[in-house]
């Protein structure tokens, strides 16, 4: 018994040991006191060093893109580090090609501000901003997926393009102590400059959709940033084709729109992927958007719709349409929002189709 008491005593004393030691440092090696951060060679700032730079970005109100919340897995937070970024990590290679690694490119979010540093930030970035909005409605489009609408209260207004996306802010709730960027692509129209709506797919396990679908409530404060992204509609006279499955219809209704409130008169054909009728995200605003679109047709194919079940429009998946309807040889350009499988499979069956890999342009989820 007094050996198992002893053990105990020693191995006690050995982690009160090592606590310690961690916690003197953070305290003294892992201090890297005030840093001095300068932006393009015209903006200043100083920050506590210690932060990941994505992080000490943020907290000055300079806001680069970051769908996976900082974790380092979508690529998104880049920027060019002229100096003080050290070493690159071997999480940052797999997201750069040589002549970007040569050109000092990195990953914010896995650079930690250890001393002064200088970056290169494109100026578009620099001007994405913090919101402060309202929830002004919520709308069951299906049992996993909501229409949300957001009323700005801050006295600002949006300006963006449509098929651009946000970053929202989950704060702290039960089951999630710290607060977490996702990334959404903004559904309504860009002309409506004091409010924006997303659609939010609920993800098992996922921290901000468990916040919305499970906390969210109207008339609750919120918080986004942005806008980002260059998947927007392209000014030119080819005949357009947009692809998308589940939430991935959000930027192609806010380029649908566009189109509606500039009356474009391209030929524009939507297949929109679904399981079952049930799962026909926003399909009676579609309807109506070939009524009030010249030339626009909306085609849903569904994958999974029982066989007795009187649906009479198309079967199986979206390339299988594409693979139908779509001419070959004609002047065209496509926008896809969907998962990364039915992105690869769909640039496939567009390349079939003599489309340019130039002109197809695409946001992928997943």
């Amino acid at each position: 018994m007094a050996v198992i008491l002893q053990t105990v005593f020693i191995m006690s004393a050995i982690a009160g040991i090592l606590a310690l030691a961690l916690t003197l440092a953070n305290l003294y090696i892992a201090n890297y006191g005030e840093c001095k951060i300068v932006i393009n060679n015209d903006k200043e700032m100083v920050v506590d060093g210690g932060s990941t730079l994505l992080s000490s970005l943020n907290e000055m109100e300079i806001y680069l893109p970051s769908a996976c919340g900082g974790k380092g897995t979508c690529g998104l937070c880049t920027c060019k580090i002229l100096e003080g970024g050290g070493p690159i990590l071997p999480t940052e290679t797999p997201f750069f090609t040589k002549e970007e690694l040569e050109d000092n490119m990195r990953l914010s979010c896995q650079v930690k501000v250890k001393q002064d540093m200088q970056l290169s930030i494109p100026e578009d970035l620099l001007n994405a901003k913090k919101y402060e909005a309202v929830v002004d409605f919520i709308k069951d489009e299906t049992d996993t997926i909501k229409l949300l609408r957001f009323k700005i209260t801050d006295g600002q207004e949006i300006e963006f393009k449509a098929g651009q996306y946000v970053q929202l802010l989950a704060p702290p709730y039960p089951g999630n102590p710290e607060s977490v960027y996702r990334a959404y692509s903004v559904a309504s129209s860009a002309q409506e400059k004091d409010a924006i709506e997303l659609i939010i797919g609920y993800v098992e396990e996922g921290l901000v959709t468990t916040y919305v679908h499970q906390h969210l409530s109207k008339g609750d404060e919120i918080s986004f940033n942005g806008p980002f992204g260059d998947f927007y509609l392209r000014d030119s006279d080819c005949e357009i084709i947009m692809v998308a499955i589940g939430t991935g219809i959000a930027p192609i209704r806010s380029i649908l729109y566009q189109m509606k409130d500039q009356q474009l008169e391209r030929k524009a054909t939507f297949f929109f992927g679904a399981r079952t009728q049930k799962d026909l995200v926003c399909a009676d605003e579609m309807y109506e958007f070939e009524k009030t679109i010249p030339n626009f047709n909306f085609r849903p194919v569904l994958s999974r719709e029982p066989e007795d079940s009187g649906w009479k429009g198309d079967r199986g998946r979206v390339t299988d349409s594409i693979e139908k309807y779509i001419e070959e040889g004609v002047e065209q350009e496509a926008y896809m929002c969907g998962s990364p499988v039915m992105i690869e499979s769909a640039v496939g069956e567009l390349k079939k189709k003599k489309v340019p890999e130039e002109k197809i342009f695409y946001d992928e989820f997943g």
